[in-house]
């Protein structure tokens, strides 16, 4: 996973990662308190039917002729059965400790505990019980509850006490918070899919916006034209101004490049002619070094207009049917070699910029392959990455050694120069195809002559 892409800044994972944070911190709030609410709701029924039993205790309890204290006899069975969870015991003080007057059969030979704050607690509020959580005979966890009262006929203090094993009570406890996180998780993964659904279609006028401008950008599009809320609107007619202005800005610099040609060719005309009226070696200079300076003037105005439609890259155009129309073409111009051009195109295939262009690279490739090569030229036009087209043309003429390859990119670098042109060809190819973010390259051909391959940019469909 990368991670560099997970933590980059993203409007939708904010919001989301926003409201889940918010949502769980309530939620896990909101468990904690149900969880105690419920604890304590339980803990203090409990406790009634403690005071209950103290109730009873204190009720029906007598002191007989000698001072002894009589208790009632209590119905619950279970203080009967020996370490059953149900206790009682009626106490007297002691120092700071309990002296056990009768006690349930429950305890057996055993005694319960006093409150953790001691005899005072229960002196310092006589009549009032106190509730306190201790051990019982047997280890298990008690809910107790004692009050100091007195008995007629007897002037010390008495404590009466009950004890009930809590364990039932926790674990209600402890059920009720596993299925209230239950339903609180099933609830917040609830919340946060909502919360996800909700900025998904809230923000969705802002993804449609993204397209449409990757859409300009491709040239699929000349404007954004969808119909957008209030809030994106002045954002959707700032990019329509702005693509205008970009297109005006083309247009003006296309504008004064064709200006530029025809103010430079004009003087070269006439020195030209001029120079063939007038015969001479001060003319076949002239006509040299004027022929030199044209081709020149179009090399770099050509580079000028490539880079000046490549800043847009807002045309599309179809591979195909280039290949198709240069082919048939070129077999018409060199039909007496016979030549055959093989072509291969996808009909998706489209290239990232204006059919001129590609129109000029392919066909110089093209006409290279049929002036050095027999009699067969293939060329084969694929998809070969993200974005990217490849051009392949092979001949299967005498090739070219690796180590002058280079050369022919050069402007006006000839290795044959029997054959017709000004060796502009390749060059042209590489300074357009580098105006478009490309590359050319130069290898043996698998048909024996040299293989032309032009990296070039893909318009997605």
């Amino acid at each position: 996973m990368n991670l560099d892409r997970l933590w980059r800044p993203s409007l939708s994972r904010r919001l989301v990662l926003l409201a889940a944070i918010w949502s769980v911190a309530v939620l896990l709030v909101t468990g904690v308190a149900l969880t105690a609410l419920f604890q304590r709701e339980a803990v203090d029924r409990f406790d009634e039917g403690l005071m209950d039993t103290v109730n009873g205790l204190y009720a029906g309890s007598s002191v007989d002729d000698q001072g002894l204290v009589d208790a009632p006899p209590l119905t619950d069975s279970r203080a009967t059965r020996a370490y059953s969870g149900k206790y009682w015991q009626i106490a007297e003080p002691a120092g700071d400790k309990l002296h056990a007057l009768v006690r349930s059969r429950s305890l057996w030979d055993s005694a319960l505990n006093g409150p953790a704050a001691g005899i005072a607690a229960l002196q310092a509020s006589p009549g009032k019980p106190i509730y306190y959580d201790t051990i019982g005979p047997v280890r298990e966890p008690l809910r107790a509850a004692a009050m100091l009262t007195r008995l007629p006929g007897r002037a010390a203090p008495v404590i009466f006490m009950a004890a009930e094993d809590r364990t039932p009570v926790d674990a209600a406890s402890r059920g009720f918070a596993a299925v209230t996180a239950g339903a609180l998780v099933a609830l917040g993964l609830g919340l946060v899919l909502a919360v996800f659904i909700q900025v998904r279609v809230g923000l969705s006028p802002l993804f449609a916006l993204r397209r449409e401008v990757a859409d300009v950008r491709t040239g699929k599009a000349e404007r954004v034209a969808g119909a957008y809320p209030s809030e994106l609107r002045p954002l959707a007619e700032e990019l329509n101004a702005l693509v205008a202005h970009d297109q005006e800005v083309m247009e003006r610099q296309r504008t004064h490049v064709g200006n530029l040609a025809h103010a430079l060719k004009t003087p070269l005309s006439v020195m030209l002619t001029e120079a063939e009226r007038q015969p001479g070696p001060l003319a076949e200079v002239v006509t040299r070094q004027a022929e030199a300076m044209r081709d020149q003037v179009d090399h770099h105005l050509r580079r000028a207009r490539a880079a000046a439609r490549s800043q847009g890259l807002r045309e599309r155009t179809p591979v195909a049917p280039v290949l198709e129309e240069l082919a048939h073409a070129l077999e018409r111009i060199f039909r007496d070699r016979a030549m055959e051009i093989d072509w291969r195109a996808g009909e998706d295939l489209v290239f990232q910029g204006e059919r001129q262009d590609l129109l000029e690279i392919v066909g110089n490739v093209l006409e290279n392959a049929c002036k050095y090569g027999d009699d067969r030229v293939r060329v084969v036009a694929t998809a070969s990455g993200p974005g990217r087209l490849r051009l392949v043309v092979d001949d299967n003429g005498a090739g070219l050694p690796a180590g002058r390859r280079q050369e022919v990119l050069k402007r006006g670098a000839r290795l044959d120069e029997s054959a017709p042109g000004s060796g502009l060809g390749l060059s042209i190819v590489d300074d357009l195809a580098r105006a478009y973010g490309g590359s050319v390259g130069l290898a043996d051909s698998p048909l024996g002559g040299l293989q032309v391959s032009v990296d070039l940019p893909r318009s997605e469909p």
